[in-house]
């Protein structure tokens, strides 16, 4: 029977200290990753399944299975696991908690891409969004930024409390970081430095009238090409880095409608994390410059995380 790995396994065997340089060094690899399965389960409640397979030759092969519920209260909006096998032999090696190396592999990676396009003064973080990714957004910015200040916003002042509980509460937070809940996202965002958006919607939430010189955005909610987490305007503004041009082409709205709608230069995206990893870009040329950062998600991530994992105990 294969081992199975679960969330507080798998969050042991990752943390960012660790995570951030080991995809530093994956988006410089050799590892394929086709384009993901998208599957809608249900148009009335926006309820999806994702497949992602990933493999590097002479390595290691996995598949990610991950369902996604916005309208779960009650539950996590996202579920998922994770089968490594031996990419040679085709043996199964192990199955792992999808849920903990999603949250994690995306905070890491949104952390990582701020190591290039957020400037290296920047100190404020906003997290827009309440959800179970906030708090790893936060704590992994920690480590490629000397952040003083993490403030909070959402749809629910309860929500974002809980969230700021959780983050002071985390085993890697630096306990001198001063958090904050914000009821004024305009406020909010134009005294952030890094605003960070987690969340599922369809309309912009952050406005271009919020977003001072200098800024980084960071935008890891929206991962169909329905989801908006930015106006047009503010696109227009921004210079453009990506996980990876092939999803973010495909998937990400805030990019593929903004594009179609000619708000979007394509020159305005400039490089993908593989291109920055392997010094092809250099990120952030100027402190006025607005850069925002689109993640959709890549395998190439899935399969750095759980080499750590399965390394950690074999």
């Amino acid at each position: 029977m294969i081992p199975y790995f679960t969330k507080e396994q798998v969050s042991i065997a990752l943390p960012y200290a660790k995570l951030i340089p080991a995809l530093r060094l994956a988006f410089t690899q050799e590892i394929i990753s086709p384009k993901r399965h998208a599957h809608s389960l249900s148009e009335a409640d926006s309820s999806s399944l994702l497949l992602m397979p990933v493999w590097q030759p002479q390595g290691q092969l996995g598949v990610k299975l991950v369902t996604v519920a916005p309208k779960n209260t009650d539950a996590p909006t996202v579920h998922a696991v994770f089968v490594l096998f031996d990419a040679k032999t085709g043996t199964p090696l192990a199955l792992m908690d999808g849920e903990e190396l999603t949250l994690r592999r995306t905070a890491a990676a949104s952390a990582l891409a701020s190591s290039y396009a957020s400037r290296h003064d920047a100190r404020h973080l906003l997290l827009v969004g309440n959800g179970s990714l906030a708090p790893h957004v936060a704590i992994a910015h920690c480590q490629t930024r000397a952040i003083t200040d993490i403030s909070i916003w959402g749809r629910s002042v309860e929500k974002s409390a809980g969230a700021a509980k959780i983050i002071r509460e985390h085993a890697e937070f630096p306990a001198h970081i001063r958090v904050h809940v914000r009821e004024d996202l305009a406020a909010a965002c134009h005294e952030a430095d890094i605003i960070s958006c987690a969340t599922t919607s369809k309309t912009p939430v952050v406005l271009s009238d919020y977003v001072k010189a200098g800024t980084h955005l960071d935008l890891v909610g929206g991962f169909k090409p329905d989801m908006r987490e930015v106006d047009d305007d503010l696109m227009s503004r921004a210079t453009v880095f990506v996980d990876t041009y092939a999803g973010a082409l495909a998937e990400a709205g805030d990019i593929t409608q903004t594009l179609a709608n000619g708000s979007l230069a394509k020159s305005a995206i400039v490089a993908e994390l593989a291109e920055l990893c392997a010094d092809k870009h250099l990120g952030r040329k100027s402190n006025a410059e607005i850069t925002l950062f689109k993640s959709v998600g890549t395998a190439i991530e899935d399969l750095c995380a759980a080499n750590l994992v399965w390394g950690r105990q074999y």
